[in-house]
């Protein structure tokens, strides 16, 4: 099945590559919508909902093999033969195994804030665990709008910028009460985490939020020896969500990168 998909196209755009955007974990098409727009006027836009987010379809299966082979059978089914996969965390990971599946496809890669390692080793392999027992607490209370989720999220999650991040994508009328399927997340939440090594010989931009622990100096190897032409930019006072804390420093990192040979 295709992947739910918003494609927006430039008259500018003329024989530039497709800029192709994939969101994290929990997330939709939207959440790099910020950033997209910045470049809407001079590429061609693809925002895609990954599986078992957004309004794309639903599956017990999920790994980065899967994932990969999704973004690739999307960009066939266009006739999109040139792009450029900007991916945050999860879609990062999604980014990278696309490429080395298909870099004739795909002339660059810019990941933000997520690294190709397996996060299983090296780091607490369950650090969502509130967000899952928050959202596991508003599908077992029955809530049925945004207002009754939110205190119980709030039970759960101290961060206020977490919990509307969740409300966005809070829906009665779904059985986990969210439009991502809750269940299949908690499911393969360790091959999220994980990774299998890939390589991938073009050039790669890192971006990295200073104050996220997702891309650390002691990776530099790993990448290297997957992404030989990997370049990194790291946007100080950022965290995770760097695209969303500092979208206007993204924004240049990217249009540089674009812009160099």
């Amino acid at each position: 099945m295709l992947l739910n998909y918003q494609l927006t196209q430039s008259e500018q755009a003329q024989n530039r590559p497709t800029l192709v955007f994939l969101h994290g974990l929990f997330g939709d098409l939207n959440n790099l919508g910020i950033i997209a727009r910045a470049f809407s006027e001079n590429y061609d836009i693809l925002r895609v909902d990954l599986r078992n987010h957004g309004q794309s379809f639903h599956s017990d299966e999920m790994n980065y093999s899967l994932m990969a082979q999704d973004i690739l059978t999307l960009l066939e089914s266009l006739a999109i033969d040139n792009a450029i996969l900007i991916g945050h965390s999860m879609g990062g990971k999604t980014t990278m195994a696309a490429a080395a599946l298909r870099p004739d496809l795909i002339r660059k890669l810019v990941v933000i804030d997520i690294a190709p390692v397996n996060y299983n080793a090296m780091r607490n392999n369950n650090e969502h665990a509130q967000e899952f027992a928050a959202l596991y607490a508003v599908k077992n209370a029955d809530a049925s709008t945004r207002q009754q989720a939110k205190p119980i999220l709030e039970d759960y999650i101290q961060q206020p910028a977490t919990v509307q991040f969740l409300l966005k994508a809070f829906d009665a009328d779904k059985p986990d009460k969210t439009r991502f399927n809750l269940t299949a997340l908690e499911r393969n939440y360790q091959k999220i985490m994980d990774w299998t090594p890939v390589f991938y010989d073009n050039p790669t931009l890192f971006i990295k939020g200073g104050l996220s622990d997702y891309i650390l100096a002691s990776y530099t190897d790993l990448i290297l020896a997957q992404f030989p032409k990997a370049t990194s930019f790291t946007i100080n006072g950022a965290h995770h969500w760097v695209h969303a804390e500092k979208p206007e420093f993204v924004v240049r990192a990217i249009t540089r990168f674009l812009q160099s040979n």
